[in-house]
């Protein structure tokens, strides 16, 4: 009655709402409540399409939301890294490859394959699509912990030269961008929510 691909396709949205499960270290904005990976994907999306115009080259802006959307799927299977990790790289690891491989591989074959290198697109941050997907993935903790007195950084005990070296990728999507992320970083100093 219903065809292979339907179902498959089926199985796979069921499968990705455990997305909604995936608690991040970061919190809402000005909230104590924890982020968890689908609404953090959904901000990135619209995010995206605000602030399109800001990127340092014309995009696809079809091809950044597909990014961000199912960037942290693989969490699904591999966790969420906390980007400030001091144990564990945040780079990509065997495990977010395996669940990858897993979860985009449920999908019929030019859709697997389509997930796939759009997920190792965005990885790889080389392209001016993953470079401002990527922008926009550094921004948004950002704002988040400006606006909850330092959020994680105070929790964990996160740094500026940290913060500044993870956020500085922001530059290569947007440079108009990483102005207003430094200036927020400096200010964030300045009122002592982020120890130098």
């Amino acid at each position: 009655m219903f065809t292979e691909k339907l179902l498959k396709q089926i199985d796979f949205i069921k499968e990705i709402d455990k997305v909604k499960y995936i608690q991040r270290k970061t919190r809402l904005f000005n909230s104590n409540r924890h982020e968890n990976d689908a609404e953090h994907s959904w901000h990135l999306a619209l995010m995206a399409i605000v602030l399109s115009e800001h990127s340092n080259e014309a995009i696809d802006i079809l091809k950044v939301i597909k990014m961000v959307l199912i960037h942290d799927i693989v969490e699904i299977d591999a966790g969420d890294t906390f980007i400030y990790d001091t144990q564990k790289d945040h780079q990509n690891t065997k495990d977010e490859r395996l669940a990858a491989n897993r979860i985009f591989g449920m999908l019929p074959e030019e859709q697997s394959k389509e997930f796939i290198m759009i997920w190792e697109e965005f990885e790889a941050g080389e392209t001016k699509e993953a470079k401002f997907a990527k922008a926009m993935d550094r921004l948004e903790p950002l704002l988040q912990n400006s606006s909850n007195n330092g959020g994680t950084w105070e929790e964990y005990g996160v740094k500026y030269e940290k913060v500044y070296e993870k956020k500085s990728v922001i530059k290569e999507g947007s440079n108009v961008i990483w102005s207003y992320a430094e200036k927020l970083i400096d200010d964030s100093v300045e009122s002592g929510i982020l120890k130098k």
